[in-house]
């Protein structure tokens, strides 16, 4: 049995094709420009098989691809077969998940809306589970322990020295919601006010008294390429989840994040916000 292609590969095929179609070529002129036939050009662009990482960074020359996009994609083709901490479990999860977490392994920063719960790096466990056990799927105790502990690891993320930065505007129903009941909300509160503290993670709230706003569509996240051009756009939607990587849909997402931190408090006033929310927490 051939092995499970990694979600690297899986991300590199994909940003292959972008680079190309952005570039207006058909796989036949890129093959002939770097000394490829249009079928191995074609396999590059799929989610499967081996890749030279010289081939990956002439093609991404001849894309004219800026340095950053180049790098990126090299380093991706480098580590291609590289299973990330979660490979252990990779059969055991979604897809989607597999994807949301190489995405996050290799972002150089996060920008969070939500409009329901606290971003997932940054729950405490006892939210984390409160969250899981409000589910309509009614999980067993052993696999929301099971989705708790991936939750927990993935914020192992945050403690690297090339950790992502992660800002979040949340909306006030986030502080306001006693997810898990007073005493578990206040801690998941406090946590809050402690992470705000660390220079990777910049919190803001969206206020009630803003009224309609630019997201009304609901939560989202942005995962940041070494290069714009390499953003996509997470979806954790009712039935599975999303990832958007077109032009025209990072734009409209990206002026909905510019809009949101606009509205919302600035950084002193939301931290003041998440700290009166804690207070009448009782």
């Amino acid at each position: 049995m051939s092995p499970r292609p990694t979600t690297r590969r899986r991300q590199l095929g994909a940003t292959m094709r972008k680079l190309r179609e952005r570039k207006g070529m058909t796989l036949e002129e890129a093959g002939s420009l770097v000394g490829v036939s249009k079928a191995t050009v074609s396999r590059y662009e799929t989610k499967e098989g081996p890749v030279k990482w010289p081939i990956v960074d002439a093609l991404c020359r001849e894309y004219e691809a800026s340095e950053a996009e180049r790098a990126a994609v090299v380093n991706l083709a480098k580590d291609a077969n590289v299973q990330g901490w979660w490979s252990s479990i990779a059969g055991t999860i979604p897809e989607t998940m597999n994807l949301m977490l190489t995405l996050e392994d290799e972002a150089v920063r996060e920008d969070h809306f939500t409009t329901l719960y606290v971003p997932g790096l940054l729950q405490t466990r006892d939210y984390a589970e409160a969250v899981n056990l409000a589910s309509e799927m009614r999980l067993s105790a052993e696999e929301i322990d099971r989705l708790v502990g991936i939750r927990m690891k993935r914020q192992e993320i945050l403690e690297r020295a090339t950790a992502p930065h992660l800002w979040a505007v949340l909306d006030e129903s986030v502080v306001r919601r006693a997810v898990g009941g007073p005493a578990v909300m206040r801690a998941q509160l406090e946590h809050l006010m402690r992470c705000s503290e660390s220079p990777k993670i910049t919190l803001q709230v969206l206020p009630f008294s803003t009224g309609a706003h630019a997201a009304a569509m609901g939560s989202f996240v942005i995962l940041g390429g070494a290069e714009p051009s390499l953003d996509v756009v997470y979806l954790d939607i009712h039935t599975g989840a999303l990832f958007m990587e077109k032009d025209e849909e990072l734009d409209c997402y990206r002026r909905a994040w510019d809009y949101l931190r606009a509205q919302a408090l600035d950084i002193p006033a939301s931290i003041a916000r998440i700290e009166q929310a804690y207070e009448e927490m009782r």
